[in-house]
């Protein structure tokens, strides 16, 4: 059979009839199942493997369960916005919305050459200002709500590339595009408060039906610790910030405290090299603090050292900064802390090893008990006092104890003498009494970046105004389009291309109507994947993200399938989202997933991650113009279990296209057949319609194409006469594999009371009464005692002649009959022989 002809026959088919392949109905009462899989960055080079694997898991799916009878949500769209689009058009010097729009129909039209089943009615782009005008609706909530704010943060800049990069991006501290030396910049950017949602976040968990890893990555990620936020006053400040505040999870251990660290970025630090500086947000600025003047500090201060460290700081990427084993480095800042439970002045040094994004940007440092903090003491002479004593002792000056849950406190006089559990306890309880602190929860999650100091992005809907701040622009204005422009390279000032356009960013303060400016940074490319999955269901409504009765209908999403690599972040930031949207009373639950499915990573031939350097790419459409769409397919869903990991291999590829060729050829062997039932046709085909269903709602895939092999193998060996209705069942347990085929060899068989495609016929269900064992085991008596056992197929054990005379040639049964007469034979069918003997 010729591949192109039947693939283009019946995709010309399915376009024209697309509610037989995808469509969803309107009748509410059905049972509904809705699958999402990731949707695409749409880049030039066009879906690569690791798409078409995950998008075929996906889509047999859809076609599975819509066979089952469920109305299917199986949509698709396009996650436009980001930076690999921008840096082709700056590199091509063409507009990214052309670019865009190109990218998704060569997506859109590889898509449905692969057969896959999406509902193309509810397509959307998160570039297109129809839907990106509900993004920036949610901002604005969230900035109502006090969710959004603006703050200096520290980030890694490529002063090359002219943008800010991900800590993952920068290697030995350089930019890994480029290799120029990546330096640290204070930016005003905004902020979005996830970290108000972590509780909500973790608990939500268990409402869910993510797997266990799933879960625990989610729950590592927020990393919510217990403890105390405690204050500690400066010794003598003549600047603006007279205390440092942390938070320990180990408060029984402050009587240990003998110094504090701060981050290089700290605001004391910026105080310190510049008395004069204040917050550049007070003014609505994104400028730094010059490092020029320096007083009130006490002796021992180097105002040299510390600018020095401050700026090699900066070019450290946060993971070379705390690496547990790199050497400590630091410098004093000159001042002195009190430390609230011993009234001891402790002095304040500034080291890298403290990040200003974490926490407060402020540590209590206990050398006796942390392996950091004990390292740092003792290279530069500061005090080491042990707040823990272990019950056999134990050597302070050779290493700290860190094993602080076991053995008694000391040197701590309220506590002293309680275990480290029961220290705890007390211990908040005196703080709280003394008004030192107070009970409080730190998390690993930190704050959402929101900025992008880049042109291919959401505007964000904010403006400047000097008497009123920022404001929002009024909804009714959204959405604030993201105007075309002649140049969108980044700037040298780390500012977004739009801060180039004037007359764009002039604009009236929406509160008091005097002169404003708009927000020129725009949304990350996260903005937009964060609530797609609701867009979906109503993807034109122009009065709400989507109407209440269709959320209510399809919420939450059944089946979620993506990669391992957004089980953290991007799963994180879209139930943050959802979570929050909830909680305004515009969705009806409080999930947005029902189920994730990680999909697996396909390697190359030889074994190794894909790469063009290597030369062990696989193309798509290279191989589906070799060999067809529904050979790629069923070898995709056969290489190895859906989650796992697997190197392609044509010569596996050939087997199933050998495969594929058998089934055709078993089907046009019994396309006339008019004969009768065959019992032991009907145990093997129903025996694998069990198996394939279940292997297939479990995502065995894999296993499911086995049982199809073994199925049509066997039904070969026996030359079974099969039945018209036979065949129909096969076909159909191919059909959410390979569409195309089936949907051929449904036309040949189907009569005048068949669905119209395949794909809208009923998937078959097994019959009990042919769920029978292939062997079955016979007891077998002599005078009414069981002596021994036979073992028959199945198909043999109505024969009861035969299955009488194998009982009695049974090896073990030699010393019971020989020498004696049986007088009497009964047969109970697949159950027991009985012999009576004379």
């Amino acid at each position: 059979m010729d591949f192109r002809e039947i693939e283009a026959k019946w995709a010309k088919f399915w376009e024209e009839h697309p509610e037989l392949s995808s469509g969803v109905d309107n009748d509410t009462k059905r049972k509904k199942f809705y699958v999402l899989v990731e949707f695409p960055y749409p880049s030039g080079s066009g879906l690569h493997i690791g798409h078409a694997f995950s998008f075929t898991g996906a889509d047999v799916q859809a076609r599975f369960r819509r066979m089952q009878g469920y109305n299917v949500m199986f949509p698709m769209g396009w996650d436009s916005f980001g930076l690999p689009t921008e840096n082709y058009a700056i590199k091509t010097k063409r507009k990214p919305q052309e670019i865009a729009k190109e990218n998704e129909q060569a997506f859109k039209k590889q898509m449905k050459k692969l057969a896959y089943s999406f509902d193309w009615n509810r397509e959307i782009s998160t570039a297109d200002p129809n839907y990106y005008k509900w993004t920036q609706w949610i901002f604005i909530q969230l900035f109502k709500k006090g969710l959004a704010y603006k703050k200096e943060m520290p980030i890694n800049w490529c002063p090359s590339c002219k943008i800010g990069l991900a800590n993952e991006e920068v290697i030995d501290g350089k930019c890994e595009r480029c290799r120029a030396e990546v330096s640290r910049r204070n930016i005003a950017q905004w902020i979005v408060k996830i970290t108000d949602y972590a509780d909500k976040l973790i608990e939500g968990l268990g409402k869910t039906n993510f797997i266990e890893k799933v879960k625990q990555a989610q729950i590592n990620w927020i990393g919510k610790s217990e403890g105390a936020r405690i204050k500690f006053k400066i010794q003598n400040s003549k600047f603006k910030i007279k205390e440092l505040e942390i938070f320990t999870t180990r408060p029984d251990t402050l009587f240990g405290a003998t110094f504090m660290v701060v981050a290089p970025e700290h605001k004391l630090v910026l105080q310190i090299l510049n008395p004069s500086f204040d917050s550049p947000l007070d003014r609505g600025e994104s400028k730094t603090a010059p490092a020029l003047l320096r007083e009130g500090v006490g002796e021992g201060f180097d105002l040299d050292a510390v600018k020095n460290y401050v700026i090699n700081a900066g070019k450290k990427s946060e993971m070379e900064r705390t690496e547990l084993n790199k050497e400590k480095t630091g410098v004093f800042s000159g001042l002195y802390a009190i430390n609230p439970a011993t009234g001891k002045e402790i002095p304040i040094w500034i080291s890298d090893f403290v990040l200003a994004a974490y926490g407060t940007g402020a540590i209590m440092a206990v050398p006796a008990h942390d392996e950091r903090d004990f390292a740092f003491a003792k290279k530069f002479g500061l005090p080491i006092v042990p707040v823990v004593m272990p019950d056999n002792g134990h050597d302070f000056e050779k290493e700290a104890y860190t094993d602080v849950n076991v053995g008694k406190i000391v040197n701590s006089p309220p506590i002293n003498g309680m275990t480290p559990a029961e220290a705890f306890k007390k211990m908040i309880e005196w703080l709280v009494e003394y008004k030192i602190g107070e009970k409080t929860n730190s998390y690993h999650l930190r704050d959402w970046i929101f900025s992008r100091q880049h042109y291919w992005g959401e505007p964000i809907p904010m403006v400047w105004c000097e008497k009123c701040g920022w404001m929002p622009i009024p909804e009714e204005e959204l959405p604030v389009k993201l105007p075309e422009v002649e140049h969108y390279e980044p700037t040298d000032t780390g500012e977004s291309p739009l801060s180039q356009m004037t007359d764009w960013v002039k604009t009236k303060c929406p509160v008091c109507g005097g002169e404003a400016r708009r927000e020129t940074d725009t949304m990350p490319n996260w903005a937009g994947s964060d609530w797609y999955f609701v867009r979906y269901l109503d993807p034109r409504n122009e009065k709400e993200i989507a109407g209440m009765e269709e959320m209510k209908y399809w919420m939450p999403v059944d089946l979620y399938i993506g990669g391992d690599e957004h089980n953290t972040l991007h799963l994180l930031y879209s139930r943050f989202i959802y979570k929050f949207l909830y909680d305004l009373g515009v969705v009806p639950t409080k999930e947005p997933y029902f189920r994730r499915m990680s999909h697996g990573v396909i390697l190359g031939p030889d074994g190794q991650r894909m790469s063009k350097s290597r030369g062990n790419v696989v193309v798509p459409d290279e191989i589906v113009e070799k060999y067809g769409v529904d050979v790629v397919r069923m070898y995709l869903m056969f290489m190895g279990p859906f989650e796992g990991t697997m190197a392609w291999n044509e010569k596996t590829l050939l087997g199933v296209k050998r495969f594929l060729e058998k089934l055709e050829r078993l089907v046009y062997k019994h396309i006339k057949s008019n004969c009768a039932s065959n019992k032991w046709a009907q145990v093997i085909i129903n025996k694998k319609i069990d198996g394939i269903t279940r292997n297939i709602e479990s995502f065995g895939y894999n296993t499911a194409i086995a049982k199809m092999m073994e199925m049509i193998n066997e039904l070969q060996i026996k030359n079974y006469e099969l039945r018209i209705e036979d065949i129909k069942k096969i076909i159909k347990l191919a059909a959410p594999m390979v569409p195309y085929l089936a949907e051929e060899l449904w036309n040949k068989v189907k009569d005048n009371n068949d669905s119209k495609s395949v794909h809208q016929a009923e998937w078959p269900k097994a019959e009990e009464k042919y769920l029978v064992e292939e062997e079955i085991t016979i007891a077998v008596a002599v005078n009414g005692k069981v002596r021994e056992q036979l073992v028959v197929k199945s198909e043999d054990a109505e024969n009861r002649e035969e299955v009488i005379k194998k009982a009695k040639g049974l090896l073990g049964m030699k010393k019971w009959l020989e020498g004696k007469e049986v007088m009497k034979e009964f047969y109970v069918p697949g159950k027991m022989i009985n012999l009576v003997l004379k």
